[in-house]
């Protein structure tokens, strides 16, 4: 993009879904302007699984071919008790000719592979250490203030979008002290990369531990040719400890819960980040000129993958909205339809079961989960059952909605509207 090209759509953040947005928006000749605070994108440990309404966006934008090639599909899901005794579980085999079926790609690599194809669009640009300190819009455009080496700049286009994170900047200046309404859990995650040989110990490619104390999650980040990799290893500790104590107890925590106790020098680790969690849902996506998505929309915790795969979804339905106001199909009001929509999507799919998939790890007791858990009895009952784990895998599906059938019904629709269509299910607890 030209020095003299005005972008039509500033976009605050640089991560997965800034970066998405930018690439689908500029596939349909959208000139998008990213602007990022830090000097480099993000690649601390973070999510990596991509539920089948994430996937079905992924493949939109042209990516998804290679995060299949360069990442891999996960088989199996399950849920254990601390010594490793299998309680329940799902293969994703029975999917395996879904073009959606679950996706695993670390998000730091995403980042990566979506920067790569945003910057290669002729009306993209990426500004890095470029901080977003303030907002402003009026009747014919909108504009950031943003932090630059070069000192305070201005940057304006038809619409700002804060794709900014869970710190996000543009959602903070939108609604002021109260920006964020939800809470926060009163325990803690520690999220790791680590190399050690889980495969020969039995582990599949994810599972969820079930433990009062030693709750916790193994999933299998990278797979390489002779069936080793590295793993996410995401496990929850007690409230109140600084981040030195957390990063301390890393070696006893991996003693107790992991299969064969390892002790420091048994497995090599590259990454560990600890964090709070919170449940939050901001009271709108759009004022004016301004929209929300992904993690500076709403939060929740990490288990079962919702709030990364409701992020990614989001993007694909601000996406069809931008796009149809863009190309004149569509009204600006189609926004106020995608922060409705989006909200409710958030409080009856996301909120519910997120909190079901932790609530799960950590307040039940493992030797009757089978007996007390509706959802492990379910699994248990779909053994056997193809057509009922099929189901089940493509309920997350329910995170969708078309919002190309608010398009003016005398405007003709491009193939790419048409091929956003999808029906909307009911969601299942999944947690994959």
């Amino acid at each position: 993009m030209g020095s003299e090209h005005k972008p039509w759509a500033v976009i605050a953040g640089a991560g997965p879904s800034g970066l998405l947005l930018a690439l689908m928006l500029a596939k349909r000749n959208v000139p998008v302007l990213v602007l990022e605070g830090s000097p480099v994108l993000d690649d601390s440990p973070r999510a990596a699984y991509y539920g089948p309404p994430a996937a079905y966006e992924l493949g939109r934008a042209g990516v998804l071919d290679e995060i299949r090639a360069q990442g891999f599909d996960p088989i199996i899901t399950c849920w254990r008790k601390l010594d490793g005794t299998y309680l329940a579980g799902w293969d994703c085999s029975v999917v395996k000719d879904d073009p959606d079926r679950l996706a695993c790609m670390p998000l730091a690599t995403l980042d990566k592979l979506l920067y790569k194809h945003a910057i290669a669009q002729p009306n993209v640009k990426v500004l890095f250490n470029h901080k977003v300190t303030s907002i402003g819009q009026d009747e014919d455009k909108a504009w950031v203030i943003a932090e630059t080496p070069e000192g305070q700049k201005r940057f304006e286009g038809q619409y700002v979008i804060g794709c900014d994170g869970a710190s996000s900047t543009v959602r903070k200046q939108m609604f002021g002290s109260n920006d964020f309404p939800g809470w926060t859990w009163d325990k803690q995650i520690v999220a790791t990369n680590v190399k050690y040989p889980f495969e020969k110990l039995g582990y599949e490619d994810v599972q969820f531990i079930i433990d009062p104390v030693h709750w916790h999650m193994v999933a299998r980040l990278t797979k390489e040719a002779d069936g080793s990799g590295w793993w996410r290893v995401s496990y929850g500790e007690i409230d109140g400890l600084t981040r030195e104590e957390l990063i301390a107890r890393q070696p006893m925590k991996y003693e107790a819960m992991l299969p064969g106790h390892p002790k420091p020098g048994e497995y090599e680790l590259a990454a560990i980040n600890p964090y709070k969690i919170h449940q939050r849902l901001v009271e709108k996506l759009r004022i004016g000129r301004f929209c929300l998505a992904a993690d500076a929309a709403h939060l929740c915790n990490p288990f079962g993958g919702l709030g990364l795969t409701g992020g990614i979804v989001d993007v694909g339905g601000l996406y069809d909205c931008l796009v149809g106001i863009y190309e004149g199909k569509a009204d600006p009001s189609i926004l106020d339809i995608y922060s409705d929509v989006r909200r409710e999507k958030y409080k009856t799919i996301t909120d519910v079961v997120s909190q079901d998939n932790i609530r799960r790890l950590f307040d039940q007791d493992p030797d009757k989960a089978l007996e007390n858990d509706a959802f492990l009895r379910q699994l248990k009952a779909n053994e056997g059952n193809v057509a009922a784990q099929q189901e089940l895998l493509r309920s997350p599906n329910g995170l969708k909605y078309d919002f190309t059938q608010h398009y003016r019904s005398n405007q003709p629709q491009s193939g790419a509207a048409k091929t956003a269509a999808v029906s909307v299910s009911t969601v299942e607890q999944v947690g994959a």
